[in-house]
């Protein structure tokens, strides 16, 4: 059985990249809670919806 390699995780902080793994307790959690955008879920998605089906 093969061993398992921990993944670092990056993301970019103030213009450069930076291990997840390196931040203080208070930057952790901010990164995990955060929401990232989806396309089909923004404001417009039901007035597309609604005359998208119109046509």
């Amino acid at each position: 059985m093969p061993k398992r390699q921990k993944c670092e995780i990056y993301t970019r902080v103030m213009g450069y990249h930076r291990p997840v793994s390196q931040f203080n307790i208070g930057k952790k959690s901010e990164y995990y809670s955060r929401t990232y955008f989806i396309e089909w879920k923004t404001c417009n998605s039901k007035f597309i919806e609604e005359f998208a089906s119109a046509c």
